[in-house]
């Protein structure tokens, strides 16, 4: 993580290629007032929102299933996608996938509201 005043090199490949979990996120860094945050994830995860903040997966590796009320949106290596705040969503991995999220630096990453699969 970078330092106060000073500069670090990060690689997030190798913080990635540690994680043996079907799930983790890892913060990187505080830019401003956002943190940038590295997700493993292998799994779903649960519907939920963040009713403070707008968040951005952008893929690194693997495939991210972004769920909302009524479609999906599917993310390549190279696709970003930003989730406006109070938006009802869940991610989900059929295989491993690499994330960096973007989000306020008050914002939990597991949501602020945990909800059962809208109707």
């Amino acid at each position: 993580m970078k330092k106060k005043g000073r500069l670090s090199k990060i690689s997030l490949l190798d913080i990635a290629n540690k994680v043996d979990e079907d799930w983790k996120s890892t913060k990187i860094a505080d830019i401003n007032d956002q943190v940038m945050r590295l997700s493993v994830l292998n799994r779903d995860f649960h519907w939920h929102t963040h009713n403070d903040s707008d968040e951005a997966f952008y893929v690194i590796q693997g495939r991210l299933e972004v769920d909302f009320e009524g479609h999906t949106e599917v993310l390549g290596a190279g696709d970003m996608l930003v989730v406006p705040q109070g938006t009802l969503h869940r991610t989900r991995a059929d295989i491993r996938t690499v994330t960096l999220c973007f989000h306020s630096s008050e914002t939990e990453p597991t949501g602020d509201v945990a909800s059962s699969k809208p109707q």
